[in-house]
């Protein structure tokens, strides 16, 4: 079995309302069961969004804010996937609850944090933050709660001038920022297994170690691919599928399936990558402004496959 790390795993999962976010959830659950994760599951608000009540204010202060009834931004959305982890079994009723409120300024209403623990020891928390954008208060929860992986929902298609100048989506944003690995979901299905990419790199072999982890864990299969750009380079791709196989092998992890196709890779990753629930990468080497405006193999496949892709750090 692969070994990452003996602290609690911390999953942040971000919800907006959409269907992408509660299937990233419900992935979220998946891990979280199989590993014995704590999952934050997180609505960011826009800050001070014309509620300036100190009346208001203070009655939200002091009771929680997901059952007040109060109809406040991102509320309906936390409770819409609270009650989705009690229909699938992931936590009851019955769990320990605790209420936090933090003042923001400039902003009447705050950050509000519901806690839920087992009795077993495993926990579900319920965020509702304030930030200028969704991206900063994704950001600044992972910074305040160290967790190990951000789910989030695919971004809308860029359009007009931003496609243009490929000004990245939100999504984009927390993928290339974020400290840990972040899972872009995109149709992410339960089953249908990891696709991990192999460039012969130590980068490339710590990710899969770490994406072991995961998918072990959760009995989701594990197929590996890796692109060579041409003939010259097919040896090389076989080597680094070789190096892969003998490090699963080392953990007691079967592979279900190897591919090492010529060609683009970011075209063959995004063409093999949609039979399965995720493709699963490495960082882009690229650091910085560069990898922001430049991207690399990682990135474009973000950007362009069809299904869930997750960068792994």
């Amino acid at each position: 079995m692969v070994e990452l790390t003996s602290h609690t795993f911390q999953i942040l999962v971000g919800v907006d309302g959409s269907e992408e976010s509660y299937k990233g959830l419900s992935y979220a659950s998946k891990l979280g069961l199989g590993i014995r994760a704590d999952i934050d599951l997180l609505y960011v608000r826009p800050l001070d969004q014309g509620m300036n009540s100190g009346g208001l204010q203070v009655r939200v202060a002091r009771q929680n804010i997901v059952e007040s009834g109060l109809e406040l931004p991102g509320v309906t959305f936390l409770k819409k996937g609270r009650d989705l982890l009690v229909d699938i079994g992931h936590m009851s009723k019955e769990w320990e609850e605790s209420f936090t409120h933090n003042d923001i300024q400039g902003d009447p209403l705050g950050n509000h944090i519901i806690k839920y623990r087992s009795a077993k020891g495993r926990g579900i928390q319920l965020t509702l933050r304030a930030a200028e954008n969704s991206e900063t208060g994704i950001l600044d929860e992972q910074e305040a709660e160290n967790h190990d992986l951000i789910i989030i929902g695919a971004s809308a298609e860029r359009k007009g001038i931003s496609k243009i100048l490929g000004v990245a989506s939100s999504a984009l944003k927390v993928a290339v920022h974020a400290p840990c690995s972040v899972i872009i979901a995109r149709k992410l299905e339960v089953g249908n297994g990891h696709l991990v990419c192999l460039d012969g790199s130590a980068e490339a072999l710590s990710a899969l170690k770490k994406d072991a982890f995961l998918a072990n864990n959760c009995q989701c299969p594990i197929s590996l691919i890796s692109v060579a750009k041409d003939e010259s380079h097919l040896e090389h791709a076989k080597n680094a599928i070789k190096a892969g196989l003998e490090l699963l092998d080392n953990a007691g992890i079967d592979v279900t399936d190897t591919f090492t196709p010529i060609g683009d890779p970011v075209a063959e990753i995004v063409e093999r990558g949609q039979h399965y629930s995720l493709i699963a990468l490495a960082e882009s080497s690229q650091k910085g402004v560069r990898r922001f405006f430049m991207g690399g193999v990682a990135f474009n496949v973000l950007e362009h496959a069809k299904n869930s892709v997750m960068i792994i750090r």
